[in-house]
C-alpha cells in the first residue's frame, strides 16, 4: 500500500535565549515527519544536534531515501533500517508509532504497557548566564520541585550558589554539558555535597569519561552525551550511576524502549530528557517518564508558542497533551500550527 510522506523543517522562536556550555540558541530548529495512510496521519519531530554533526538540511537528506521507500509502498520497518541512531530516525520512528496507533486504534501506551502519567515532575532549566541572571531565573521557578542548572567551566561555584540560594526548596540537576574537567568536578565535591543535588549530568567530555572509573561520588553522575543506544550501556556501568534516555540520540522510541529495559537490568538510575523542541517531540518520551526516577521534559516551556493542545508545564509539573495529539489512537483536528 502506498503512503504519502512529508518531511519539513520547522523553526520555533524561543521566549528567551537558551545557553549551555557549547553555545546559545534563540530558536528550536526541528524536522517534522508526517505519514498519511487511509485518512490517518502519523507525526514525529526531532532536533538535529550540531554536537553530533547534525543539521536540519542533513537530517532532511538522510530521510529522503526512507521517504521514497515509504511512498513506493515499502515496509515501514525497512525504511527505519536505512537510518542510524539519531535525529532522522527519531522523527520517522515516532511518526510510525503515531500512525500505527491511529490506524489500529491501539494506543502507544497499550502497545508498550507504559501508561502516560496524568501529571509528573519535570526539571525546569535555568540556562547559563551570569550568577545574578541565573538567580533571577531561579526565583521565577522556585516553586518547581526540580531545577536543572546549566553550567560551564567558568566559575561554576558562584552560579551554583546563586541558584541554590534563589530556589532553596528545589532539588538540583547540575548539567555542565561536557564542560568540566575531572579536577573541576573534584574541586566542587564539597560544595555539591552540601546542596540538594539529584544528579550531576555528563560533567566530562564523552571521550574523557574514563576518568570516572573508580571514582565514588557523593552524588549520582548521569551519562548523557556518552550514551546513545542500548549497546553503549555495559561499558558505562563503571563510570556512571544513572543514564539519560533521549529519543534524538537513541533514534526514536523503539530503541529507547530497549535502552529502558537494558538500563534497568544493569541497575542504572533512569532519567528521560529532551532537546528544546515542541510538544510533538516530547509526547513520545512521556511513555518512558513513568519508568524513570527523573524527567527533564521542559522543552516546550522555552517556546514562544507551542502547538494548540500540547503539553502543559506549570510549577515544575508536566501534563499530557489533548486527546488525539500523539500516540493515543485518536485522530483530532485543530492541534497543529
Amino acid at each position: 500500500m502506498s503512503r504519502l510522506i512529508a518531511v519539513r523543517p520547522v523553526s520555533y522562536p524561543l521566549a528567551a535565549p537558551f545557553r549551555i556550555s557549547r553555545g546559545v540558541k534563540t530558536a528550536a530548529d526541528v524536522v517534522v515527519v508526517e505519514i498519511a495512510d487511509g485518512g490517518h496521519i502519523g507525526r514525529g519531530e526531532s532536533v538535529p544536534y550540531a554536537r553530533y554533526g547534525e543539521t536540519v538540511a542533513g537530517v532532511e537528506a538522510q530521510l529522503a531515501p526512507a521517504a521514497r521507500l515509504i511512498a513506493r509502498g515499502g515496509e515501514l520497518s525497512e525504511a527505519l533500517a536505512l537510518l542510524p541512531a539519531g535525529a532522522a530516525r527519531n522523527a520517522l520512528d515516532c511518526a510510525i508509532w503515531d500512525l500505527r496507533a491511529k490506524t489500529s486504534g491501539v494506543s502507544v501506551a497499550a502497545a508498550t504497557g507504559l501508561a502516560v502519567p496524568p501529571s509528573l515532575v519535570t526539571a525546569v532549566t535555568v540556562s547559563l548566564d551570569t550568577p545574578d541572571a541565573m538567580a533571577d531565573a531561579a526565583r521565577k521557578v522556585a516553586d518547581a520541585p526540580l531545577i536543572k542548572i546549566k553550567l560551564s567551566s567558568e566559575d561554576p561555584a558562584a552560579r551554583l550558589t546563586a541558584v541554590a540560594e534563589a530556589a532553596p526548596d528545589a532539588a538540583l540537576i547540575v548539567d555542565p554539558n561536557e564542560g568540566w574537567t575531572f579536577d573541576i568536578l573534584r574541586g566542587l565535591e564539597d560544595q555539591l555535597s552540601r546542596l540538594n543535588i539529584a544528579l550531576v549530568e555528563q560533567p566530562l567530555p564523552a571521550g574523557e569519561d574514563a576518568a570516572l572509573e573508580g571514582y565514588t561520588p557523593p552524588f549520582p553522575i548521569c551519562a548523557d552525551e556518552s550514551v546513545h543506544t542500548a549497546a553503549d550501556l555495559p561499558a558505562l556501568r563503571a563510570r556512571y550511576q544513572a543514564v539519560n534516555l533521549k529519543l534524538d540520540k537513541s533514534g526514536g522510541l523503539t530503541e529507547a524502549l530497549e535502552m529502558l529495559r537494558a538500563a534497568k537490568d544493569l541497575g542504572f538510575t533512569l532519567m528521560t530528557g529532551c532537546m528544546v523542541a515542541s510538544s510533538l517531540a516530547i509526547a513520545p518520551a512521556l511513555h518512558l517518564a513513568a519508568e524513570c526516577a527523573f524527567a527533564d521534559l521542559d522543552g516546550p516551556w522555552w517556546l514562544k508558542a507551542d502547538h494548540p493542545g500540547g503539553l502543559r508545564v506549570e510549577s515544575g509539573r508536566i501534563s499530557p497533551p489533548a486527546a488525539g495529539f500523539w500516540g493515543d489512537g485518536v485522530d483530532a483536528e485543530g492541534l497543529w500550527l
